[in-house]
Formats: structure tokens, sequence, C-alpha cells
């Protein structure tokens, strides 16, 4: 009786420990799943005050603004339900709450200045496709009304084509005051290139495709007028090579 009763005690620590065993791994699973949670809200909200500090250098309509303001309002809501006694979680939540009833000011400008610094050129394009991307997300969830997801993507996307031909004219027309001919002629033919593989025309692409091929046509009369002179100071050379050889040998 008592050996059954001891069998009886031991399969029922087992059975406890095995039970304690799997709430503590359940436990441990939740809490995994939580912090890798906060970590890719963490991420997003990063991502887009990221994009927030970069507009003064890219143009923004209030459509924009509102959605990335909406964006880190959301992961910021999802963060405080993952850690509800954070009083800095729910400190962050009440002003992004109070920053989306504040009015926008847009920087919605055509106006764009390109940086003289290729590393800042680059940070400018990655930051629009990143832009481009926290949109396409959005829209994804049914966050962002299609109409205006269609017109502010295909807004960014002109801006895209725009900063990567002037950034090409622009070397373009250094190379060629460097007396750079060749390498000039090859920015303005890449830049020529990038408006010819877009599916659409407008007035800006219009302009810039003439402004492009005068440019070329300028460096083609160059070149031609310079092959030009070559020839001739070559022709004079080998004329002078033919006087000396033929000349009557002086007598002396």
């Amino acid at each position: 009786m008592i050996v059954s009763i001891i069998i009886m005690l031991i399969v029922a620590l087992i059975v406890i420990a095995l039970w304690v065993s799997a709430v503590q791994q359940h436990k441990e699973k939740q809490e995994s799943e939580r912090r890798k949670e906060l970590t890719k809200q963490k991420k997003i909200i990063e991502e887009a005050e990221e994009v927030l500090l970069n507009s003064t250098n890219i143009p923004m309509s209030e459509n924009i603004l509102r959605i990335i303001q909406r964006r880190v309002y959301d992961a910021l809501v999802s963060m405080v339900q993952l850690s509800p006694n954070s009083k800095e979680l729910k400190s962050r939540l009440n002003e992004a709450k109070q920053r989306l009833t504040l009015p926008i000011d847009s920087n919605n400008s055509d106006a764009l200045v390109l940086p003289d610094n290729d590393k800042q050129l680059i940070s400018l394009i990655q930051s629009i496709k990143k832009l481009r991307a926290l949109l396409r997300s959005e829209h994804g969830k049914g966050k962002v009304d299609s109409q205006v997801f269609v017109a502010e993507d295909k807004r960014l996307e002109k801006l895209q084509l725009r900063i990567n031909v002037e950034s090409q004219i622009k070397r373009g027309i250094s190379a060629r005051a460097a007396n750079m001919v060749g390498s000039a002629r090859q920015y303005f033919e890449k830049a020529l290139a990038t408006l010819a593989s877009v599916s659409y025309s407008d007035d800006y692409i219009n302009t810039k495709k003439q402004e492009i091929e005068n440019y070329l046509e300028a460096i083609s009369t160059e070149l031609k007028a310079s092959n030009a002179t070559s020839r001739k100071k070559k022709a004079e050379q080998e004329q002078d090579d033919l006087d000396v050889l033929f000349a009557p040998k002086k007598k002396w």
C-alpha cells in the first residue's frame, strides 16, 4: 500500500514538473514573441521618424506627413498594449495622439535643391524609396485611400525621376566645364535614356529632353570642330615633313 502511494506521488510529481515546465516554456515563448513584436514596432517608428527628419529635403504633402504620423501612432498603440506598465511608452503615445490633432505645416513645394555631396544625394534617394515603401505598406493595411496612394506614389516617383535626371545633368555640365567632353556626353546620354524609359510624358520631361538634346548637339558640334582642327594640324604636319624630306640639300 505504501509502495503504491509512493509510486503515485512520484508520478504526480513528474506530471507536475512536466506541467510547470510546459507553462514556463509557454511563458518564455510568449515573452520572446512580445519582445520580437516590440522590436518590430520600434523599427517601424524609427524608420518613420527618420523619414520625417529628411522631410526638409523632400517636398512632402499634408497627406504624406499625416500618414507617417498615423503610422507612428499605431505602432505606439501596439507597444503600449505589449508593455502596459511602461510610462515612457504611454507618454510618447499621448504626444503622438496630440500631433494628429494639430495642423500640418507641409512642404508641398515643387522646389528641389540637390545636395552637392554624392553621399547626401544617395541618402536623399534612399529616403524617397523608404517613403514609397512606407506608403505601400500603409495602403496594403487599408489605412490609406487608394486614390491618395496612387496620387502620392506618382508624385514621389516623379520626384525620384527628377533627382536622377537633374544629378546627371549637373554632372554633365561640370564635366563639360572641365573639358571632359566624353564624360559629359555619357552623363547627358544617361539622363536622356532615363527620361525615355518612363511610360508617361509631361512638361518637365519634354523640357528636359530638349535641354539635354541641346547639350548633346553642342558637344557634337564641338567634337566635329575639334576633329577638323586636329585633321588640319595633322595634314599640315605631314606636309611639313614632306617639305623637309624633298627640300634641296644645302651645299656646305
